[in-house]
């Protein structure tokens, strides 16, 4: 039997999962894709994400790398997915994939969006699972200028969870940038680089709205770039107003 390597963009809605990677005692993403892609191929199939989302973490573009059997057509399989996943989870699209297409391994960069609420109405049950509900208002100019200091190559220690020594503990990033939602509603903060930290983004967005709300004096997060530890910087942002907005690839899928 012909098996095609394939790949597929999934929606979904973090705080229904405890993240995207497979666990034997919790729901996850991974699982549950899975379970679904098994029940049609009649046979455990392995998946790889582009980026391995925590609890709580949303996905807008998460690209996940997979074999099937020929016979299904990518229009085909989608349909059938999404008509078995859970509600949580929503195939954007499936299509062909080149041969040894891995979805993490050859990702250039990846991107992600940090929504925080800063009005009133963020406390809403429609928005707060989405954003981090802060209810208090934020210095947009301190915020801009914390997140043009992320530009270029840093060593983002100070940013990422405690956790098992990397090789090294680099990232290039190649935008960041703080932009005002309408009707003063907050801010969102779009993040690129080639490589992402445990908790980095949620730890970044932690400090500097600290230092937009004047919990910090401005220039923490040049202060604390190449830091050896996470030890001076603030907690990390909720999960719930992070997002996985999409990955790169040489050769667009």
């Amino acid at each position: 039997m012909q098996v095609l390597p394939c790949y597929a963009v999934l929606h979904y809605v973090g705080h229904a999962f405890s993240g995207w990677q497979r666990q034997r005692t919790h729901r996850t993403v991974q699982g549950e894709f899975e379970h679904v892609l098994e029940r049609l191929v009649g046979r455990r199939v392995a998946t790889d994400a582009a980026g391995r989302t925590d609890a709580g973490v949303h996905a807008l573009g998460q690209v996940v790398s997979f074999r099937v059997p020929a016979r299904w057509e990518p229009a085909d399989l989608r349909r059938a997915l999404n008509a078995l996943l859970p509600a949580e989870i929503w195939v954007d699209r499936v299509g062909r994939a080149p041969e040894g297409f891995h979805a993490r391994k050859h990702a250039t960069a990846r991107r992600y969006r940090y929504v925080v609420g800063c009005d009133a109405a963020a406390r809403s049950p429609f928005r707060r699972p989405f954003e981090w509900a802060l209810v208090q208002p934020l210095d947009g100019v301190l915020l801009a200028a914390e997140a043009a200091a992320l530009l270029a190559e840093h060593d983002f220690r100070a940013f990422a969870a405690v956790g098992p020594a990397k090789p090294h503990y680099r990232c290039r990033v190649v935008e960041s940038r703080w932009d005002a939602r309408p009707n003063g509603e907050g801010f969102i903060f779009t993040v690129e680089a080639d490589r992402f930290l445990h908790h980095m983004v949620r730890f970044l967005v932690g400090t500097m709205v600290d230092v937009g709300r004047g919990r910090r004096p401005p220039g923490a997060v040049p202060r604390l770039l190449g830091s050896s530890s996470n030890a001076d910087t603030s907690p990390p942002a909720p999960p719930e107003g992070l997002y996985f907005v999409g990955a790169r690839y040489p050769h667009p899928l």
